[in-house]
């Protein structure tokens, strides 16, 4: 994957340049279908679809106040975006001073950067540009007089409900991992780094990995199957969500995770943890021995079901 930092470098990438445009907040079915639609027309034209998101989100910068907890995390989307068969991703910085652009400078400034620009890919109904003027119906006038196309997906409907960013993180805020693997189109996954923990369930002969999550939305509290991916690999693990009230009264929010027949050390490694089924809310344990039964009762739980 080829990371691009500034609207300039598109003059890098091989022409004819197909964009797909949109924030990509957790990469859903909806925002699939754009990116599936650039990719489409690049190989119609011999040239290179480029996906272009905006880091932070939108959000952060424009009502700061209100913006929602993300699904994907900038390093998560794009992770998912070169898994959906893109090699080229233009990340636009976004700040005030961008957000203050207007709509036409925003796309002439792709067009002048592309050799040439071919068809820009965005969902119907994409705001954009200094007070969100920019629409489809200015991305088709702009393209009849700069020499591109511009395409508009249609929303992608799942049981007759519209699939969004929003949908999504309310059914991932109540714990309907159904609901969001049919809006996601796979099981709902945070990425994290691996970081120093207290060693506890080392000492009781269950290694977990403590995971500092790049992600914002989270599941509810509570014991998961899960499917943990790293360096290409996929390993089958048990998750848990909370702050630990046997051991702990901070009442931090922590993600640990034990991997099935694994041992290896993982510190300072980034991990993939995906959400297959919840087991049972965290609950309180009367001692560690009570605690190391109700882990390994768990594991072969999880066992079983992943089977």
């Amino acid at each position: 994957m080829r990371i691009l930092r500034s609207i300039a470098e598109l003059s890098s990438v091989s022409g004819p340049v197909v964009i797909a445009a949109g924030a990509f907040d957790g990469v859903h079915l909806g925002h699939q279908a754009v990116l599936r639609s650039a990719l489409d027309a690049a190989h119609d034209v011999s040239g290179t679809a480029v996906a272009l998101t905006f880091d932070p989100h939108p959000a952060r910068v424009l009502r700061p106040a209100n913006a929602p907890r993300l699904l994907t995390s900038t390093a998560h989307k794009l992770r998912l975006i070169e898994e959906f068969g893109f090699e080229n991703i233009l990340v636009v910085p976004f700040d005030q001073e961008f957000a203050e652009v207007e709509p036409d400078t925003f796309i002439l400034s792709l067009v002048g950067a592309s050799r040439p620009l071919s068809h820009v890919c965005v969902g119907k109904g994409w705001l954009f540009g200094r007070g969100r003027r920019g629409n489809g119906d200015l991305l088709r006038s702009l393209g009849s007089e700069n020499g591109f196309q511009t395409i508009e997906v249609s929303p992608v409907q799942v049981d007759g409900t519209r699939v969004s960013s929003t949908l999504i993180r309310a059914a991932v805020e109540a714990g309907d991992l159904p609901v969001v693997r049919r809006l996601l189109g796979r099981n709902y996954a945070i990425l994290g780094t691996v970081q120093q923990g207290a060693g506890i369930g080392r000492s009781l002969g269950f290694p977990t990995a403590n995971l500092a999550a790049h992600n914002e939305q989270f599941p509810p509290d509570g014991v998961y199957t899960v499917e943990v991916r790293f360096d290409g690999k996929m390993m089958l693990g048990v998750a848990n969500i909370g702050s630990r009230p046997t051991v702990s009264d901070t009442g931090k929010r922590l993600l640990e995770v034990h991997i099935l027949d694994f041992a290896a050390d993982l510190y300072g490694r980034d991990i993939e943890v995906a959400f297959a089924r919840f087991l049972r809310p965290e609950k309180k344990f009367s001692d560690l021995d009570a605690l190391k039964a109700g882990i390994a009762a768990d594991i072969e739980l999880a066992r079983h079901l992943l089977a």
